[in-house]
């Protein structure tokens, strides 16, 4: 893997709690996007996988604005 795609996938291994205040969970954003993807196509992997693509060349303002609408609580 590049430096490049280091970069750019780098807030995917981040953990919730070390981006958003209101998190304590220790998951990666990458596996929490996945599992709520996977909730709301009757887990289908296929699907969840085109549904994560976009956001693997993703800001990191548009991973966080995703996150904070969508899974917080």
């Amino acid at each position: 893997m590049t430096a490049k795609e280091l970069k750019e996938t780098a807030m995917l291994d981040r953990e919730m709690s070390q981006v958003f205040d209101w998190s304590d969970s220790k998951t990666p954003l990458r596996d929490a996007m996945w599992d709520y993807f996977m909730e709301n196509n009757k887990h289908d992997t296929m699907k969840t996988e085109k549904d994560m693509e976009p956001f693997m060349n993703a800001s990191d303002d548009k991973i966080k604005e995703f996150i904070e609408k969508n899974l917080k609580k």
